[in-house]
């Protein structure tokens, strides 16, 4: 008989995080079942807290810390001092921990006594991450842009002739998360094969130059690869064209949707010798752009992504963050996080071979140590005076 429990609801995390990639590692932890408690200094905690809009009223509880921490519990501990870091290295036993981690900078880790080294001899079987900007040899500070900068993503975002860009979303953040989450699934398939915990190191340049596998091999093949706006290097037409209401994708990838396209009405004058294949329409790419704006704009959005559905060539709207809110394909793919003050909807995993396994409400993004009572009170056996004792020696 199945349980009604999502498959890794048995496991539990404790996780010392801040800013943005392993908060939203956490959190798909947290979606797949997992316990998840955050650990933050007391105090002001993350300041991700801070950042962004004071949309609740409340302090540390903006706008720009709630979309990567639902799902989760969070306290606080002190791990400068010698109590804090006693009190965590009980948490790791009393809680059973099967997953620590961390993206705090590497000469931390001993002074802190987070290193896989203490940690394993608490919890043998312990799966300890590490998420660092370059390794755990080196102990750079690094912020996204920052990373995509040096591992050449900014290279390759933009117009040719224009400056440099950093990519909308904090895709090395996202990225080095992902790596991260698929290290941890095969981590916990070795500890389940033979008992065995794990060390992991996530390199966030690393996790950003294996995306580049493509550019990067081409350059050292001698193809040149740089930014070009919203073209293709090896295919066209495909770019952003206007429409009479609005803008379109169009991505033609091939001779045969390129034929079909010139076939439709409004598209015929399109129909030219030197476009007959790709590389004609690469080596003339802007003047083909041109002529393709010509006839883009005599239709509005809905028209024209019926029209190239219809013949297979794919084409999409450009969608405003609140047209993608209301996608019918995304409405089963939200979770909501309730809180007694309000309420906010977190974008599940598209998974759909694992949608049973996924947690369909989130608890509300946590306040700074939000769970202490709970938490110190379960695993230590800690009374309000013990807990209110640790909080005025500044130790939580």
């Amino acid at each position: 008989m199945m349980s009604d429990k999502p498959l890794l609801s048995n496991l539990s995390v404790l996780s010392l995080e801040q800013a943005t990639t392993l908060p939203f590692l956490t959190q798909r932890l947290a979606r797949d079942g997992m316990r998840v408690i955050r650990i933050e200094a007391p105090g002001r905690g993350d300041p991700n807290r801070y950042v962004g809009r004071n949309v609740l009223d409340e302090e540390g509880m903006n706008s720009y810390f709630l979309p990567n921490n639902s799902g989760k519990q969070a306290i606080t501990l002190n791990l400068a001092e010698v109590e804090g870091r006693s009190i965590l290295h009980q948490l790791i036993d009393r809680l059973r921990v099967d997953i620590f981690a961390t993206n705090n900078r590497p000469s931390s880790y001993q002074k802190l006594g987070i290193d896989y080294d203490t940690l394993k001899s608490i919890r043998p079987d312990i799966i300890w991450l590490g998420i660092t900007g370059f390794g755990p040899d080196y102990d750079e500070a690094a912020y996204d842009p920052v990373l995509q900068a040096r591992s050449g993503w900014m290279e390759l975002t933009g117009d040719l002739d224009g400056l440099p860009y950093v990519f909308g979303l904090p895709m090395v953040d996202l990225g080095a998360a992902e790596h991260a989450y698929g290290a941890v699934m095969k981590a916990l398939y070795r500890r389940a094969l033979n008992g065995e915990g794990s060390r992991i190191d996530i390199s966030m340049f690393h996790s950003a130059a294996q995306w580049m596998i493509n550019p990067l091999m081409l350059t050292a093949l001698g193809e040149p690869v740089t930014r070009r706006g919203n073209t293709h290097q090896f295919f066209a037409p495909v770019s952003v064209y206007p429409t009479r209401d609005g803008f379109v994708y169009i991505a033609v990838g091939n001779d045969r949707q390129w034929d079909a396209l010139t076939k439709l009405s409004g598209f015929e004058l399109l129909a030219d010798e030197k476009y007959q294949r790709n590389a004609g329409r690469i080596a003339a790419v802007a003047q083909l752009n041109d002529r393709m704006t010509d006839c883009t704009r005599n239709f509005t959005t809905v028209d024209l992504i019926t029209t190239l559905n219809q013949i297979g060539v794919p084409v999409a709207k450009v969608n405003t963050l609140n047209d993608v809110l209301n996608e019918p394909l995304l409405h089963a793919d939200f979770a909501r996080a309730k809180d007694s003050r309000t309420s906010i909807e977190v974008v599940l995993s598209p998974i759909a071979e694992v949608s049973a396994d996924r947690v369909s409400e989130l608890s509300f993004p946590p306040r700074l140590g939000e769970h202490n009572a709970v938490i110190y009170g379960e695993a230590l056996g800690l009374d309000q005076e013990q807990i209110h004792a640790l909080k005025n020696r500044g130790i939580i």
